[in-house]
C-alpha cells in the first residue's frame, strides 16, 4: 500500500501540495488526474525519495520514505519502477543496455540479465529490438522501452508520469493496453499520472483529481463519470479552469 498523509510541498514559496491524503491499495492502478502544474509528478516523485515533504510524508508498506536512511532507500526503491514522462532513455546506449541499467546495480549474472531484458522486451511486443538505439525508434516505442525497463525490475509498483503524452491516439491506446497488460501479468499496483482522460477511464481502477494541492475527489471510474462536482466535470469535459 501507498499512502500520502497530509502531504505538503512548496517551492519558492509557492505550495504546489497543500495537505495530499491518499490510499492506493495493493494490486489497484491508481490515476491522478490534474490540470498541468497541479503537482502530480511532484507527488510521484516523493515515493521514490526524490523530493523531500514540508509537511506530511509518504508511506510505502509501512515505510515512511523520508525517515529512511540511505540503504533502506535503495531497499525500497528495488520495489518501485518508474516510468518517466519522456522515457528518459540514454541515446549512447542500445534498447537492451537501456533496459538492462537497473538490473546491473543488482548482483545478477550476465545470462540472468540478458533474459530479464528478452523477458521485458516481449511483454512490451518488442522481441528482437534490443540492438537497436532510442533515436531508432518512434515515440511510442521508446516509451515502451521504458515500460520494459521497469518490469524488468519485477518491482512491486509500478509509477508512471503522463505515459500518453506526445504520442497520437493509436499509440496512446497501445500504451494504456500495455498497462494494463502488465497489471494483469504481473500483479503490480500501480500509480498513474496523467491528463489524459481516454487513458484514465481505460487504465484505472480508481481516479483520483488533484487540485489545488488536495484531492478534490476519488473513486471508480464510474463514479468519476457521473460526478456533479463542478470542477471535476470541467476538467473530465475537457473544459479549460
Amino acid at each position: 500500500m501507498i499512502e500520502f498523509r497530509g502531504l505538503s510541498k512548496a517551492f519558492g514559496g509557492k505550495p504546489v501540495l497543500a495537505g495530499l491524503s491518499l490510499e492506493v491499495q495493493d494490486g489497484e492502478t491508481m490515476v491522478i488526474i490534474g490540470y498541468s502544474g497541479t503537482g502530480k509528478s511532484v507527488a510521484l516523485k516523493h515515493i521514490v525519495g526524490l523530493l523531500e515533504p514540508d509537511e506530511g510524508d509518504v508511506a510505502v508498506d509501512g515505510r515512511v520514505v523520508s525517515s529512511l536512511e540511505r540503504a533502506a532507500l535503495n531497499e525500497l526503491r528495488r520495489d518501485i519502477g518508474y516510468v518517466f514522462q519522456f522515457a528518459a532513455l540514454f541515446d549512447s546506449m542500445t534498447v537492451a543496455d537501456n533496459v538492462a541499467l537497473g538490473l546491473r546495480q543488482r548482483r545478477l549474472t550476465d545470462e540472468e540479465i540478458d533474459e530479464r531484458v528478452e523477458e521485458a522486451l516481449a511483454v512490451v511486443d518488442l522481441t528482437g529490438a534490443g540492438g537497436q538505439y532510442p533515436a531508432e525508434l518512434s515515440g511510442g516505442m521508446r516509451k515502451r522501452v521504458g515500460i520494459a525497463r521497469a518490469i524488468a525490475l519485477r518491482p512491486r509498483y509500478i509509477l508512471y508520469d503522463e505515459p500518453t503524452t506526445g504520442l497520437d491516439p493509436v499509440t496512446s491506446a497501445v500504451i494504456d493496453r500495455l498497462i494494463v497488460r502488465t497489471r494483469e501479468r504481473l500483479g503490480v499496483t500501480g500509480v498513474v499520472v496523467t491528463h489524459d482522460m481516454r487513458s484514465a477511464y481505460t487504465v484505472g481502477d480508481r481516479i483520483a483529481m488533484l487540485y489545488e494541492g488536495r484531492i478534490r475527489q476519488v473513486g471508480t471510474v464510474a463514479e468519476v463519470q457521473a460526478t456533479q462536482d463542478p470542477v471535476v466535470r470541467q476538467f473530465i469535459e475537457g473544459r479549460a479552469p
